[in-house]
């Protein structure tokens, strides 16, 4: 299944800082994702929430010419 992740703004809210907790904690065990930043603030007596989460758009490929990346002994290489 590819996974469409460009959409990488969320939104949580829960009436306590635990509760909260939890309900990160859940999204991320369900989606097994991390989160690349978060920030709480308190609106109208819920602690709310929007996260950011690490995007997975980096393709890298194999092209002729020009710029191309490859990975070679596990790192990323850019030749120009």
């Amino acid at each position: 299944m590819v996974q469409d992740n460009k959409h990488n703004l969320l939104f949580f809210e829960a009436p306590s800082m635990r509760e909260l907790h939890a309900v990160l904690n859940s999204w991320q065990n369900e989606n097994r994702q991390r989160f690349l930043s978060v920030s709480v603030q308190v609106d109208n007596g819920m602690f709310c929430c929007i996260a950011l989460t690490n995007p997975t758009e980096v393709v890298i490929c194999d092209g002729g010419g020009g710029s191309m990346a490859s990975v070679w002994s596990g790192g990323l290489n850019v030749h120009s």
